[in-house]
């Protein structure tokens, strides 16, 4: 007996579920296992389908990231907005948003990461995707300290870094999620109150 044929869905209604799909096999076989060919089987597809909205692997996994980072960027610029407008006060949101966005998606969104570093094309889309970070977090934190703008920029792209290290250390359990937030506040905090 045949399965019966995929109920046919709008097309952004099917990208979202293949989307959903391909989250679920990074979660439970990886990375490596995610191949067009894979999520079409899982997500009950014919083969051509993932290729009409991915066209590749590379493109699977920056769709993926993608739609993680829009939900990280919503959540910050929200949580943003909320706040006081105070140096110690933005800290605290930005590193809680960070670690707070990381720990609801959990690995899946650092073995995405890892996977967008196995070529150029996804390279330069991590790298578009990062320096993006880091101007967002420059314009965010401008107007509480007197560093020059590249200075800003430059520590800025060292905060990127170890919020990703310390989100690590959280998501395999070596830290709570409230340290990691802690911990990423008062380095954003020394870092920009200091003068040079």
């Amino acid at each position: 007996m045949s399965e019966p044929a995929p109920k046919k869905l709008p097309k952004a209604q099917r990208r979202e579920q293949l989307l959903d799909v391909a989250m679920a096999v990074v979660r439970k076989e990886g990375t490596d296992a995610l191949t067009l060919a894979h999520l079409a089987e899982r997500a009950g597809v014919s083969k051509p389908i993932p290729y009409e909205h991915f066209q590749s692997r590379a493109g699977l996994l920056m769709a993926l990231y993608e739609r993680i980072d829009a939900a990280q960027l919503t959540e910050f610029e929200e949580a943003l907005q909320r706040t006081r407008r105070k140096l110690e006060d933005v800290a605290k949101v930005m590193s809680g948003s960070y670690m707070h966005c990381y720990l609801t998606i959990g690995p899946e969104q650092h073995a995405i990461s890892a996977a967008l570093k196995g070529d150029g094309q996804m390279e330069t889309f991590y790298q578009t995707i990062l320096d993006r970070y880091v101007d967002l977090y420059r314009d965010a934190l401008a107007p509480y300290c007197e560093l020059p703008k590249e200075t800003l920029r430059l520590r800025c792209v060292g905060i990127i870094g170890a919020a990703e290290a310390i989100s690590r250390d959280m998501l395999r359990g070596a830290i709570s999620e409230s340290t990691a937030a802690t911990t990423l506040g008062s380095l954003i905090v020394s870092w920009l109150s200091a003068r040079k």
